[in-house]
């Protein structure tokens, strides 16, 4: 995990001022941390980026509470594993990282509302795709199982085309990072989630 600590320290030192009332915290790898127009999508929402380029699941709960210290979210999203299993690791190990995520998330937020944002169709990963299918399948009946204060947020298969292949329109051209498209696309679907379960005040 050593590779992380420079990006981990960086956001040890960032929002001090503004841990009290972060809004929503946005967690994980590099689809959250290159979201740079995530304020202005949730522009009706306060909102705070706390992801990590390259991270992995595993790299996430592993440095959970040296991120979040002093933070008191309003909820928290989280998008992570799809490098777990880029880097070869299989549906069960991420599945467990995830279940120690939740530890992690209750015992230092309580029953804060929290959206696991499913993995990503990648391009450049489609050849392992069915272990992403059982992966997001694997963590949503766990949270439907529970039915606690997770809720898992389907980007999948919004995010195929008419043929079921991934839609390049939503994609960078390495195949794997988010297009603008692909930014969009998500702030549609999370953003219809938030309004569910955090339904915005006089508007």
């Amino acid at each position: 995990m050593y590779w992380y600590e420079e990006e981990v320290r960086m956001l040890e030192k960032a929002h001090l001022n503004d841990r009290a009332d972060p809004g929503i915290i946005f967690y994980g790898s590099s689809s959250i941390r290159l979201w740079n127009g995530l304020q202005q999508d949730f522009s009706e929402r306060k909102v705070t980026n706390l992801g990590f380029g390259g991270s992995t699941l595993a790299a996430c709960v592993w440095f959970f509470d040296r991120i979040m210290t002093g933070y008191r979210p309003q909820a928290f999203v989280v998008y992570a594993g799809d490098n777990d299993l880029g880097d070869g690791r299989n549906p069960e190990e991420i599945f467990i990282f995830f279940q120690q995520l939740m530890v992690h998330v209750s015992a230092r937020f309580g029953d804060l509302p929290c959206f696991f944002v499913s993995l990503k169709p990648s391009q450049s990963r489609w050849n392992i795709a069915d272990r992403f299918r059982y992966t997001n399948n694997l963590i949503e009946n766990e949270i439907i199982k529970l039915n606690a204060n997770w809720i898992f947020v389907d980007v999948f298969k919004r995010m195929l085309d008419k043929y079921g292949m991934p839609d390049a329109a939503y994609y960078d051209p390495d195949g794997l990072h988010l297009s603008q498209a692909g930014y969009g696309l998500w702030k549609e679907i999370i953003g219809e989630k938030l309004a569910k379960s955090l339904p915005l005040i006089n508007v």
